[in-house]
């Protein structure tokens, strides 16, 4: 479990290790690394999802480590407070940003590699 601390209160998280263990093992080295203190959730979507992890206040991007291999092919759903790994078109570009689906985005499920 991760708890992050907001000025809206603490918002507990729930990896899966054993479905996404590249995804897991990289977002728990962020945090290890503190790489997420003083950022913000720079996109935040009423209905659809709240995006952070790369942002600090003033929109200055963090530099991240390098991207990690999509493990999106497990079975995890985009259903309604659910945490997933924020990427580009390109299907192994997740590095530190993040959401929390706020709703129930099966939209965004796993249907193939690309």
């Amino acid at each position: 479990m991760v708890k992050l601390h907001t000025n809206h209160g603490i918002i507990t998280l729930e990896l899966d290790a054993e479905k996404a263990p590249k995804t897991v093992e990289n977002f728990l080295q962020y945090v290890r690394d503190g790489f997420f203190d003083g950022t913000i959730f720079h996109r935040v979507i009423d209905g659809f999802m709240i995006q952070g992890g790369g942002f600090e206040p003033g929109m200055t991007q963090k530099p991240t480590r390098d991207t990690i291999e999509n493990e999106a092919a497990n079975g995890l759903k985009n259903e309604a407070y659910t945490v997933a790994m924020a990427r580009t078109p390109n299907p192994n570009s997740a590095s530190s940003q993040f959401f929390i689906n706020i709703a129930n985005n099966s939209f965004l499920n796993f249907t193939a590699p690309t």
